[in-house]
């Protein structure tokens, strides 16, 4: 998915400094024109940039695609990271320019890869109504900020079980837990899950004690531990902790994510992750000097590649702003 805010803020992300159980309050943004599908933003925020690598998340929906139009994201370019889509309705036509033409279904992960540079589209399809889900970014750390873009597809199995107070079910589709481990590779430790808990449910879910966690609430209400995490809301877990207890006060969808704290500053501005303000100014002239005078359905062999035969003409980068970016305390 592509940030396309047109004055979108420029983020050092580096090193927070831990705490217990902090919650976040997602804002909304607009993704297109009038009838512009809204998405939620949980990260980043001032109030923390990252948990493990995970560096971006949007939550979206469910909303009436006859009403707001569904996504519709003409190509758009990305560096350094690593793109998590993840769908609770609906389904997302995703084409990049690594030559991979996939559909996002529900429960199933679509990763890519963007290394040293991809662009992409995203749309809605004809025959989705009800458009739901997730899209998460991971920085790449900086061994793998230049490999090779790529895309893999991942149906993970669903696990379940009851406790005392409820039955639960989970997929893992990166990393390991509850017994379910995803075979798709990462280039730091990760993990992400979506878990289901009926209303009364106490689910004690043993974790990496390296990791920091989050707790992405999609329906209902849990606690986190001892803490309450609302509907639509972020609940941050500092490392140190070998277990996380999930109480769901009402029928509950949540996803679970987590890494070890990424050790790394990076800078984040439109749809870039690089490691300084030249890096973003870099990334942003190639993909004009690439896209200048592009079709609906040019390709291209830049370094950021178009998908072939896309429908639309590929997204012109917002303008930089005057200042360059200051490091936040």
């Amino acid at each position: 998915m592509s940030n396309t805010e047109t004055s979108p803020d420029e983020m050092v992300c580096g090193a927070d400094a831990p705490a217990g159980l902090q919650v976040l309050t997602p804002r909304d943004v607009p993704l297109g024109g009038p009838r512009a599908m809204t998405v939620r933003r949980t990260l980043p925020q001032r109030e923390r940039s990252l948990v493990g690598a995970w560096c971006f998340l949007d939550h979206y929906g469910p909303d009436d695609v006859s009403e707001t139009g569904g996504m519709d994201v003409p190509p758009h370019p990305h560096t350094g990271l690593q793109t998590v889509s993840w769908l609770f309705s609906g389904t997302v036509e995703h084409r990049d320019s690594a030559g991979f033409h996939a559909d996002v279904r529900p429960g199933e992960l679509n990763l890519m890869t963007s290394g040293r540079g991809i662009s992409h589209s995203e749309r809605s399809t004809a025959d989705t109504t009800v458009l739901h889900g997730a899209q998460l970014w991971v920085a790449l750390p900086q061994h793998a900020r230049f490999v090779e873009k790529t895309f893999e597809h991942y149906a993970p199995p669903t696990v379940d079980g009851r406790t005392a107070e409820g039955a639960w079910s989970a997929q893992v589709f990166l990393g390991s837990l509850l017994g379910s481990t995803s075979p798709v590779v990462t280039h730091t430790p990760l993990l992400g899950a979506e878990l289901r808990l009926e209303r009364g449910t106490v689910l004690e879910v043993d974790v990496d004690p390296t990791f920091e966690h989050g707790v992405l609430v999609d329906t209902g209400a849990v606690l986190a531990d001892t803490d309450p995490v609302a509907k639509d809301e972020l609940g941050y877990l500092a490392p140190g902790r070998d277990r996380i207890t999930l109480r769901a006060t009402e029928d509950s969808r949540v996803l679970l994510i987590g890494g070890p704290p990424f050790g790394e500053q990076i800078v984040m501005w439109w749809n870039f992750v690089g490691r300084s303000h030249d890096d973003v100014v870099e990334y942003r002239a190639a993909w004009q000097a690439e896209i200048d005078g592009k079709q609906a359905g040019e390709g291209s062999d830049g370094p950021f590649g178009l998908p072939e035969g896309d429908p639309e003409a590929p997204l012109p980068a917002p303008a930089l702003p005057n200042a360059r970016i200051r490091p936040r305390g």
